[in-house]
């Protein structure tokens, strides 16, 4: 549980340093320091992952730096779609849904490696329609694969919906938690359908364990270069992707029972 501990604390410092990012680790922690199947994994996740940004919210609302107008068009589609997504991941396998993760993992990494050009102020709003479909996309990919998705919605907010980053970073983790917890209690009813059940224990004190990392990464983060630390990051994701990838991916492939003959066509007499 010790290793789970750090993990957790990883979830909440990257968190708190990048402002987006860090819930992409919640899944791998519970797979593999925790030791839950795939789909146990990614319900404990969005309930980590709500838990957390929900506290981070929380914080950003009080201080009045949340986009409600963006919360309303973003993140209430978002459910929906996140809600979707859940169902979806119902239907698939576990192992199909870890190889998505990683694939996610990798496009974050990606994005993580471009240099950040979201720093020059607001731009054009994007039109109320459009940050509708963007939220519903959002939010199919949190349920299917359980990721909070904030290495999306931060630059989507900015690039997209014209808000400054500060009030983008608040706003993304209000819609967070919304989303998270939707797919939450969609979930529960996937795993009840499965016979699968949470371990309370771990994900509670994972989520205390991640949300004082946040508030402590939040506070490094003033101090230290974030371009370096994004590309670190993205380095680390890299490498958990492409081993995420090298384990899933055999079993995705159908593989020719051994001994079996390779029919040619030609008849036998």
């Amino acid at each position: 549980m010790t290793l789970a501990w750090i993990g957790a604390l990883a979830i909440g410092l990257s968190l708190g340093l990048l402002g987006s990012g860090g819930s992409i680790l919640t899944v791998p922690v519970l797979i593999y320091l925790v030791g839950q199947d795939e789909k146990t994994a990614i319900a404990g996740s969005l309930f980590i992952v709500g838990a957390i940004a929900a506290g981070g919210g929380l914080q950003f609302a009080v201080q009045r730096v949340v986009s409600w107008r963006s919360v309303a068009l973003f993140g209430l589609p978002s459910m929906v779609g996140t809600y979707a997504g859940a169902w979806l991941g119902g239907l698939v396998s576990g192992t199909v849904q870890l190889a998505v993760f990683a694939t996610v993992m990798l496009l974050a990494a990606g994005l993580m490696f471009q240099p950040p050009a979201l720093d020059a102020g607001p731009r054009t709003a994007r039109a109320a329609w459009k940050v509708v479909l963007d939220g519903l996309a959002v939010g199919v990919l949190t349920g299917l694969v359980g990721v909070g998705g904030g290495f999306l919605i931060v630059p989507a907010l900015v690039l997209l919906g014209g808000l400054p980053m500060h009030l983008a970073i608040g706003t993304s983790l209000v819609i967070i938690a919304l989303k998270s917890f939707t797919g939450f209690f969609k979930y529960l009813e996937v795993l009840e359908r499965l016979d699968l059940s949470l371990d309370w224990n771990p994900l509670l004190v994972i989520a205390a364990v991640g949300l004082a990392g946040s508030f402590v990464g939040r506070s490094i983060g003033k101090r230290v270069s974030q371009r370096n630390l994004r590309r670190v990051f993205a380095a680390f994701l890299v490498a958990i992707g492409l081993l995420i990838l090298g384990q899933t991916l055999p079993e995705l492939i159908p593989s020719r029972p051994a001994g079996t003959s390779v029919d040619v066509g030609v008849s036998h007499l």
